[in-house]
């Protein structure tokens, strides 16, 4: 070949590399900053490519297929350890010496060995009473949801219990379970189980309303309903003040309905705490296919999300839709059902503070129409990674750790201080950086793989998701030392049916 034709394609040849190679970077820059993670744009892309011909149709779907991989990676089921996180087998707030607890309470210890008088017991209620349920399986069908109407009082609260979690089933063949429309009331140790065929008639296993303010539920678990809790408003009174504890909730199948999938649905409350429960497989088949793990929405304000373990998909995985972790906002209220009859934001101060979310099919954190929003403190892994949406949305953001990335859109304001994100385009790449600092995210193995990469600033003090004290100088995200929060476990004779 004559030299110059060389030179030539020489020349040719390095000018069409350095145009990919700033194709590449252009590309990777745009990914950047529209900030679309590839678990977003593979299922747009296949919806997109619907109602084409066949070609198109199969193209979308295999783009969807290796997008989604890239950015999820396995689609094992998660394998969980034992936690101190949810409901615990030897629970704190139980009793062994029930009559202990009773003495110096205005009201009296009521034992229950049936459904029919757990009814009774409940309706006849009075201030301080302990109602207690021997050990057994009981089945509450055909009589429809059990009212809770008589009002505890402040010191002298009304307690439905099991002495020792994991005796005490309530099966439940009815649209709602608990319906709470009185203050001061405590749910405790109890295992509840939706057990409907039709998932449509399995609807909440607890539904806070109106008056039933100071209601806490602590140590249960609670498995296959479409809302696990249900928290409104009615009649103008709002349920304030509430508390749901170290519960574990989950379900044993994708929910075949079209009605909302969520497992704390909390619209126009205010003031709630929902800390250190376990929530894992959360799905909707049916409908929009949108769920959620919890949201607070409909104009409420200062509820905080805080020490909590969320696996959107630990079990059930390879669903269609989006799960999301948490959200102030969820997909929005109607003005009817808001606080304000407004909604002109949908949450006010709300906090989500070290919580762990993982294998999300959408965003792990979700901030819709949320005025002054603290994130603070989390760790989401196999998740979009967290979004701040509209323009009555702001949101501070410190300390956490995100695989995926922290995005503001549709003028929502993201203040970030100190904050560990994914690169966008690496994960287009199958690069997960955030995952590389455990030593298996994929096996739930999160013991840090070298040294705790440290914040730059000092937050001293707040407690982990183990419920440890942070040092001066905290590690980013949810935990210092994710061993902490196992626990060895103690046998509970537990009832199967």
């Amino acid at each position: 070949m004559p030299r110059k034709k060389a030179k030539r394609l020489k020349v040719f040849l390095f000018s069409l590399a350095a145009l990919l190679f700033l194709g590449l970077i252009a590309a990777g820059y745009a990914l950047q900053r529209l900030a679309v993670t590839p678990r977003s744009l593979g299922p747009y892309l296949e919806h997109r490519s619907l109602g084409h011909n066949p070609l198109i149709e199969k193209a979308g779907h295999t783009l969807n297929l290796v997008l989604t991989g890239l950015d999820r990676g396995d689609s094992e089921p998660y394998a969980m350890p034992q936690m101190q996180i949810g409901a615990q087998a030897n629970s704190a707030s139980g009793a062994n010496n029930a009559t202990a607890i009773v003495a110096g309470l205005a009201g009296r210890l009521v034992i229950i060995a049936s459904a029919e008088e757990a009814r009774q017991a409940i309706a006849q209620a009075r201030p301080g009473d302990r109602i207690s349920f021997l050990p057994g399986v009981y089945r509450f069908a055909g009589q429809g949801s059990i009212p809770v109407s008589q009002p505890g009082r402040d010191g002298d609260r009304i307690t439905v219990t099991a002495e020792r979690p994991g005796t005490v089933i309530l099966e439940f063949n009815i649209l709602e379970g608990f319906i709470v429309s009185a203050p001061y009331w405590t749910f405790e140790n109890l295992v509840i189980k939706g057990v409907c065929k039709d998932d449509s008639d399995c609807e909440h296993a607890f539904h806070v309303v109106g008056k039933g303010a100071h209601f806490i539920a602590r140590n249960n678990t609670i498995t296959d309903f479409n809302a696990q809790f249900k928290i409104n408003g009615q009649g103008g009174f709002f349920p304030d003040e509430g508390l749901i504890e170290s519960n574990s909730m989950s379900n044993s199948r994708a929910r075949d309905t079209a009605q909302p999938v969520t497992m704390v649905d909390m619209v126009a409350a205010s003031a709630w705490v929902i800390r250190r429960n376990l929530m894992t497989d959360f799905i909707k088949a049916q409908g929009d296919k949108i769920s959620y793990g919890g949201f607070a929405k409909g104009a409420g304000s200062g509820n905080r999300f805080e020490e909590n373990m969320l696996v959107c998909e630990q079990r059930l995985k390879g669903y269609p839709g989006s799960r999301v972790g948490l959200s102030f906002g969820g997909g929005g209220t109607g003005k009817a059902f808001c606080r304000d009859k407004r909604c002109i934001t949908e949450q006010d101060r709300g906090v989500m503070q070290s919580n762990l979310i993982i294998a999300c099919s959408d965003d792990g954190m979700y901030i819709n129409r949320a005025a002054t929003s603290r994130l603070i403190h989390n760790t989401l892994i196999d998740t979009s990674g967290i979004t701040v949406r509209f323009p009555e949305s702001s949101a501070d953001l410190e300390g956490n750790l995100v695989d995926g990335r922290i995005y503001s859109r549709d003028g929502g304001l993201a203040r970030g201080v100190d904050n560990r994100e994914s690169l966008v385009a690496s994960l287009y790449l199958g690069w997960h950086g955030v995952r590389r600092l455990f030593a298996d995210a994929a096996q739930l193995d999160l013991a840090w793989a070298s040294t705790a990469p440290r914040m730059k600033s000092r937050h001293p003090g707040i407690l982990d998701l183990c419920g440890v004290a942070r040092p001066d100088q905290p590690a980013y995200g949810a935990f210092e030392d994710f061993s902490a929060c196992y626990r060895p476990r103690t046998p509970v004779n537990a009832i199967n049916n």
